[in-house]
């Protein structure tokens, strides 16, 4: 059964360069990657129902298989569409660069997912190429080679779009960075970074080599201290220090990590406890931190780096250089953004219900979008308005009172805000906008109000382009999804302080488990709610464990060793 299918895929197109990953759980993943010019065509669309609307899902991240898994699929036509017919355990690649775990391990077919959803989601191996926002269709292209005649081409029709496409990694248009750097988004980024460094360490066995040109070539660079590029360069130090020294002995000590970050510290996300022990650790292993350094350019064996203080610019051989400051974009998403009046943004905006904003049916979910919180003083009029029932022109605290929870509920700045001043209730607030006037207000005009809220906004931030905030949004999505008919008539979110009613559904709000970052030697630093940082041996496997039971991994963490 198994060697039928696999012939049946090899020999469907002798163009295509065929690859195979075996599953944890035993299954066979196959698809190609297609080398041959495409041909336009119009492909078959599935049954559907003409009674349910049509869902069209962009992506299979961590943001897309959260919302299939937690979806009532009998209430729609669901269509999936994604370049690649599995799930890839994200958080887990560095350690498949250096054989640590192994791929087959930290990936899972779509389709044995979407089989337990009673076959009620039709997946396509497609890649979106075009959203047509004003057509409500999106364009996609297959792949795999069909008869030689190319990758095929075909639209879906869609009366909810929902995109989770991800993003690319963010050259911040570097020369050179694109033809001669390695990346770390995929299983495939992986396990080519996997055998660039054994070939680095065959390049310098080769006996025609110097002592300096074999230094170069074990020149290993990893441009961005964020937690990938962390991780990989400790499994990197733990693969060279317990592996490779075994297999390349003479080669030991030609050997050197470097880590270029272009902010004062690695890790900057992190609280300042665990970045200052990651750059000590870094320290006494011997990978060199260089802080407040960014690339210029890469050519094919040197990076042109400039220290940002004293402005000196200077020149590093390389062996091989990993590339991993910071996501961007996909060009379809790009293109979507142009379409909609969204061009001059840096990524793709939604409102706090995750729906993109300018498009009535259409979400965008994980690393492609980020939420446009909308601020409190753009709407403090109609705030004011609202919760002065009697008309009188002054707030007493019960009115305010009243529309609090909406208000926290709508606008979650305000309630971040009185933590940060660490204030009981919003009379304090009102308090503290008088200054130091000892009368404790009991009433405010527009104008007061305006002044106790003045500053909230400051407290709005971005949400993190993580693995447990697309989760979370892909989670929060399907719950909107699936009450969509009942909250039409009964509608459970907050007030409509700029128009009438109440929103269908309450505003996505993520909730933060912490994070964490190996840092090798089966060390691992680990920041938790409630200002707790770990760094040990435990707090490694306990992080892998949240996450593992957040998207039923569970089999998969079992076969993981270190």
């Amino acid at each position: 059964m198994r060697m039928s299918v696999l012939n049946h895929v090899r020999n469907s197109s002798p163009h295509s360069k065929l690859i195979l990953l075996l599953t944890a759980s035993g299954g066979l993943v196959a698809y190609s990657e297609s080398k041959a010019d495409h041909v336009a065509h119009t492909a078959k669309s599935p049954q559907i129902d003409a009674q349910k609307k049509t869902l069209v899902v962009l992506g299979t991240g961590w943001a897309g298989i959260s919302l299939l898994k937690n979806l009532d699929t009998s209430q729609y036509n669901v269509q999936v569409v994604s370049p690649r017919n599995y799930f890839a355990f994200t958080p887990l690649l560095p350690s498949v660069t250096c054989g640590t775990v192994e791929a087959r391990s930290i990936v899972e077919p779509i389709r044995k997912i979407v089989s337990k959803k009673n076959k009620d989601i039709h997946f396509v191996e497609a890649e979106c190429i075009k959203i047509d926002a004003a057509n409500k269709k999106v364009i996609c292209r297959a792949s795999h080679d069909l008869n030689m005649e190319g990758n095929v081409e075909f639209y879906l029709n869609y009366d909810i779009l929902v995109i989770g496409l991800g993003a690319q990694s963010n050259t911040f248009n570097t020369p050179g960075v694109i033809e001669h750097c390695h990346f770390l988004k995929e299983i495939e980024d992986a396990q080519k970074i996997r055998r660039s460094i054994i070939d680095c360490f065959e390049k310098a066995s080769l006996p025609s080599l110097s002592e300096v040109e074999q230094k170069t070539a074990l020149h290993f660079l990893i441009v961005g201290g964020g937690p990938t590029g962390v991780e990989f360069a400790a499994e990197l130090h733990d693969f060279v220090s317990e592996d490779i020294v075994k297999l390349y002995p003479k080669l030991k000590d030609h050997v050197k990590i470097s880590l270029i970050q272009s902010g004062d510290h690695i890790l900057n996300t992190f609280d300042d406890r665990i970045s200052s022990f990651a750059e000590r650790k870094f320290q006494r292993d011997g990978i060199e931190v260089k802080t407040g350094s960014r690339v210029l350019s890469v050519s094919d064996n040197t990076v042109s780096v400039k220290d940002q203080k004293n402005e000196v610019i200077s020149s590093l051989p390389y062996g091989m250089v990993v590339w991993s400051t910071g996501i961007g974009p996909r060009p379809v998403v790009t293109d979507f953004m142009s379409q909609i009046g969204q061009k001059h943004r840096r990524i793709l905006a939604t409102d706090e219900w995750l729906r993109v904003e300018g498009c009535y049916d259409v979400y965008a979910i994980g690393d492609c979008a980020s939420i446009h919180q909308r601020k409190v003083m753009e709407d403090i009029s109609a705030i004011f308005d609202v919760a002065d029932k009697d008309k009188s022109g002054t707030l007493t605290v019960k009115e305010l009172e009243d529309v609090l929870e909406d208000i926290y509920e709508r606008y979650p700045q305000v309630e971040l805000y009185l933590k940060s001043k660490h204030f009981v209730d919003v009379v304090q607030l009102l308090n503290d906008s008088k200054g130091d006037d000892p009368k404790e207000i009991r009433e405010v005009d527009i104008e007061g109000f305006k002044a106790a809220l003045s500053h909230v906004d400051s407290q709005m931030k971005s949400l993190p382009a993580t693995a447990q905030v697309a989760a979370q949004q892909g989670e929060y999505l399907a719950k909107c999804f699936n009450h969509m008919r009942e909250c039409e008539d009964h509608p459970e979110g907050p007030l409509r302080f700029t128009g009438s009613g109440r929103h269908r559904f309450r505003p996505f709000r993520y909730k933060h488990f912490g994070q964490f970052a190996p840092l090798g030697g089966e060390q691992t630093a680990a920041e938790l709610p409630g200002d707790w940082v770990s760094v040990g041996y435990s707090s490694q496997w306990l992080w892998y464990s949240v996450y593992a039971s957040k998207q039923g991994l569970e089999s998969h963490m079992r076969q993981l060793g270190r």
